[in-house]
């Protein structure tokens, strides 16, 4: 349904999930200097945070 990045199979069925129950939905990616990072939207898309995995 979605572009979650690099997420693991089960991480993108509760993305798919959450699209129809209004839950968080989180993507993982790695730029192109090999930095990765996730984006993380609230369940009520009031709020989208990109975080490290170390600010996790």
């Amino acid at each position: 349904m979605g572009d979650w990045g690099e997420l693991c199979q089960e991480d993108i069925d509760e993305n798919n999930r959450a699209l129809e129950q209004g839950s968080r939905l989180l993507s993982a990616y790695t730029s192109a200097s090999k930095v990765k990072f996730w984006i993380i939207t609230e369940w009520d898309r009031s709020v989208t945070t990109v975080l490290l995995p170390s600010e996790y």
